[in-house]
């Protein structure tokens, strides 16, 4: 007598496994995704961020930047054309650049060096270089306590912390 098996049914092959490989890039993707959601809300929220309260400005000083043919630049007073200060060549580094960088920027927007630039000193002893001319504003104690004093020099009674 004849035994009958059971018909086999053909199987599914098994569930693809994942590799780690995978698994790493999920978990970058996910840091990435924490990340970016902390600081969204850090930003919208302040969490982290320290600003000075406004101050009042004490004292400020116009001055025009003008090159000069054997390489100094004269700092002339806006209102009086008197020389305020006078940096040589090869010196004043920072003021050099600083001053530089403002002019170009009025040339890329097809400005003339008339308006004069402000130096100002406010009472919470911070210093700021405006120029009103493209509304660029430089807070000089971003660049270290050495190079604000290069400009602090221009302004009267000024002392650096």
């Amino acid at each position: 007598m004849p035994v009958e098996l059971p018909a086999r049914r053909p199987s599914s092959p098994p569930p693809p496994r994942r590799s780690p490989q995978s698994y790493a890039v999920i978990g970058m993707g996910v840091l990435l995704g924490v990340v970016m959601l902390a600081v969204f809300v850090g930003r919208r929220e302040g969490v982290g961020l320290t600003e000075l309260p406004p101050g009042r400005p004490v004292a400020s000083l116009g001055f025009r930047a003008e090159d000069r043919p054997d390489g100094a630049v004269e700092l002339m007073g806006a209102e009086d054309n008197r020389l305020v200060a006078r940096i040589n060549p090869g010196e004043g580094g920072f003021m050099r650049g600083t001053l530089r960088g403002l002019a170009q920027a009025r040339q890329r927007e097809g400005l003339g060096p008339e308006q004069p630039f402000t130096l100002t000193r406010f009472d919470n002893g911070t210093l700021a270089l405006e120029d009103a001319a493209t509304g660029r504003h430089v807070a000089l104690e971003a660049f270290g306590a050495t190079n604000a004093a290069a400009f602090a020099r221009l302004l009267p009674g000024y002392e650096t912390k």
